[in-house]
């Protein structure tokens, strides 16, 4: 049996192994479990999701799950994932669990689990719920009468949010005068983003914030800038920014169309973070997605790139090795952790603009910073995932294809840990070159698994 959590919690198609509702009762009864082991008195878990229609039946059967372990649940509604994590800690729950699948599109959900101190759960106790669920442990745990666990809306979530986020921003620095337009991907931000940024004083215009439960990331959002960036162009506005459907990713549009990856973001914050000695060790987290253009951007400011592996909570794993407050992914995903505990969109979203007003100048200025090398990324859907090592014509393959870079550039080929895909990147000193050996290899990897 495959395991059922990947690198950023489970998902897989809503109604459909393993996102059925009957597994996600399970999963609720399982982290109930968990939990009900790291304290006495009675217990609460928060749960929130985004605006999917399949997060009503994965909601009830998630509350069921977990008031049937003698566990409270508080619920939050749509609210974005770093929400969750904030309100977990805030209202000193055991632990907050989300229902999306992020940038994945509609019929698709999942699960992600944060502990009571708001970070992602550890491995282990993913292990631990998963055991718990395939060895039937806990099947005969059935408290009754009063011990039954009780559920109740929190009706302030999303204000207790939204003020968090407000007081992010530096206090001697003003939105008056700024021009935003926001692609909230009808998803988890469409009611927190606009009331944010309008209340720290821009004039914000506001697409995609009508979610009616099939429409998230629905050509919009962090993965479709193309509306965004059209919009920007037309309204004259200063900045385009684009969160994924849960919120916890932000992708960038500066005033002349032009999209800004997580990379360019990094870059941005970690000089401003630099300049006003807020960097600790001159240190940024990347995974090893980064562009390479992001280390010689890094390497002109004076900055050191400790490199992990793929997903927000490696990145956050190594920054709290490295004691590291800033980090992320090129996708979008970027922690500032003397603010939040986990990736959060509207977050990076305000210190990229208030990074707009410290420097004074236009967002296509301060990307300069940073120039991307070419780079060449498919994502190849598989049938099946057998050690990319064992596969000896794709390593024949990349072996070829990195004689030919001979240290220009580089290849990546990994496996999604969240879809049934295979990424397969190349980076290289020209546009050509980079594409046709991405093209090789991309299709060396549909011959031997596709």
């Amino acid at each position: 049996m495959a395991r059922l959590f990947g690198t950023d919690g489970v998902r897989g198609v809503a109604n459909m192994p393993p996102m059925t509702a009957e597994m996600v009762l399970e999963m609720g009864r399982a982290i109930a479990y968990v939990c009900k082991r790291h304290r006495d008195g009675r217990h609460k878990i928060v749960i929130g999701k985004d605006t999917r229609v399949s997060g009503y039946m994965l909601e009830n059967a998630l509350t069921a799950g977990i008031c049937s372990m003698g566990v409270d649940v508080l619920l939050l509604g749509p609210i974005p994932t770093p929400g969750i994590a904030f309100i977990t800690q805030n209202m000193r729950a055991d632990a907050g669990v989300v229902l999306s699948a992020s940038h994945n599109p509609y019929q698709d959900n999942g699960i992600k689990i944060f502990s009571r101190d708001g970070y992602k759960l550890p491995d282990a106790e993913e292990d631990e719920i998963e055991r718990l669920i395939t060895s039937g442990e806990i099947k005969d745990i059935r408290p009754t009468a009063d011990e039954v666990g009780k559920a109740k809306r929190i009706d302030d979530a999303m204000g207790r949010y939204i003020v968090f986020c407000k007081n992010t921003f530096p206090y001697d620095v003003s939105l008056e005068g700024m021009n935003i337009v926001l692609d909230c991907a009808n998803g988890a931000t469409y009611k927190a983003a606009p009331i944010i940024f309008s209340e720290l004083g821009a004039s914000v215009t506001a697409l995609f914030c009508e979610p009616n439960g099939t429409n998230i990331n629905d050509r919009c959002g962090s993965q479709h800038t193309e509306s965004l960036r059209r919009r920007v162009q037309e309204t004259g506005a200063d900045v385009g920014l684009a969160f994924d459907g849960d919120g916890d990713r932000l992708i960038a549009v500066d005033e002349k169309g032009q999209e800004l990856t997580g990379d360019h973001i990094m870059a941005i914050c970690a000089r401003m973070y630099k300049d006003r000695g807020w960097l600790k060790g001159d240190l940024l987290v990347s995974t090893v997605m980064s562009n390479f253009g992001l280390d010689v951007a890094l390497r002109g400011l004076g900055i050191r790139r400790v490199e992990c592996k793929v997903g927000d909570r490696y990145v956050l794993e190594t920054m709290q090795e490295k004691d590291a407050v800033l980090g992320g992914e090129a996708s979008g995903h970027v922690i500032f952790v003397n603010h939040h505990t986990t990736g959060d969109g509207i977050i990076s979203a305000l210190q990229l603009v208030a990074a707009m007003r410290r420097y004074d100048q236009p967002l296509s200025e301060l990307s300069k910073i940073m120039q991307l090398a070419p780079q060449k990324l498919v994502n190849v859907d598989v049938a099946k995932k057998p050690p990319l090592e064992d596969i000896r014509d794709l390593q024949a393959a990349v072996q070829a294809a990195e004689r030919e870079l001979n240290g220009r550039g580089r290849v990546l080929i990994r496996y999604s840990g969240t879809q049934a895909m295979c990424r397969v990147m190349v980076e290289g000193p020209t546009e050509e070159m980079t594409e046709r050996l991405c093209s090789v290899l991309a299709e060396t990897v549909r011959r031997c698994i596709g």
